[in-house]
């Protein structure tokens, strides 16, 4: 049974550097406590969160490559943490991405989503960016998850993932209701990328979408060192050709405010988008194949959570 009323958190998480594992786990701790004291249902950390671990390793933490290893090393055991408070909390968790070192040694950069129940899905980011291909050396992904929840059909556009129409068009046309993006941005204008991105793929699917940054200056780490922008939660601005429902007119639901650590919360209506997809001022998400050079979309996993 779907819940078609939630609420849904997005963090503006702060990269620090941490004295131990058990700062990291009280750390932890203390956001999804508090997400859940906020009466979120679904908490959602930002790209490459976990990178902070890489402090736990003095020798490594200077060397972007170490600091790749040893994160991707502790990923058991960061899993095992988010698991553990998602039960615990009763809250499903979009963990912050990490990278994941595949069997033939090259790395990609995961986020994984945890139910209250233990099970766990997972999506690999899919478009790198310049940094991260020239420099992290981090490989793209293959496919989009679509997540079958309790809370609807979600799906995850990992930071300039947003950025390309195709990939949420996919998740949307396999049924996708919400578009959970985290993000690593180093600048304004990248965290203004994705958050146009986010919203243009909102407005398209008629969805809703989830932006969750990274916040905070770290002069010791060379992956990490400067990250900027607000958590947001974005609707399509439209209305129902009634006007008994109605997204807020520039689409924002709710907006952090820049570079300060908080949560952002908003409560979704699945029942909302199911009326304005069918019954709207506009008709996007239907009209799409209708445009000229419409392309093949990418293929979609459906992963059930249910």
């Amino acid at each position: 049974m779907v819940v078609s009323t939630w609420r849904v958190a997005a963090a503006q998480y702060p990269i620090e550097a941490l004295a131990d594992w058990d700062a990291y786990a009280a750390k932890l701790s203390r956001w999804v406590a508090e997400a859940a004291a906020g009466g979120a249902v679904l908490a959602v950390f930002p790209e490459y969160a976990a990178m902070e671990l890489a402090s736990l390793d003095p020798v490594t933490m200077g060397d972007l490559q170490g600091s790749i290893e040893t994160v991707s090393a502790l990923l058991p055991r960061i899993d095992a943490l988010h698991a553990d408070l998602s039960r615990a909390h009763g809250i499903w968790l979009l963990a912050g991405s990490a990278p994941r070192k595949l069997g033939d040694g090259r790395f990609v950069n995961t986020a994984r989503l945890f139910a209250p129940d233990g099970r766990a899905g997972y999506q690999d980011k899919l478009m790198m960016t310049r940094f991260e291909r020239e420099e992290w050396g981090i490989v793209g992904g293959q496919g989009i998850n679509l997540f079958i929840t309790p809370l609807g059909r979600l799906a995850v556009l990992i930071c300039y993932d947003s950025e390309f129409p195709l990939l949420a068009r996919a998740a949307v046309e396999a049924g996708a209701e919400v578009l959970l993006v985290p993000s690593c941005t180093e600048t304004m204008r990248g965290y203004w990328r994705v958050r146009l991105g986010s919203q243009a793929r909102a407005l398209e699917g008629q969805c809703y979408a989830v932006h969750s940054p990274t916040i905070g200056d770290v002069d010791w780490s060379p992956a990490m060192d400067h990250n900027r922008g607000a958590a947001g939660i974005y609707g399509p601005p439209d209305s129902h050709a009634g006007q008994d429902i109605a997204m807020p007119e520039d689409g924002v639901l709710a907006m952090g405010e820049e570079s300060r650590a908080q949560w952002v919360y908003a409560d979704l209506n699945l029942l909302q988008i199911a009326t304005l997809r069918a019954d709207g001022g506009v008709l996007n998400a239907r009209d799409w194949a209708e445009q000229p050079g419409a392309e093949p979309l990418p293929h979609v996993t459906i992963v059930d959570l249910t």
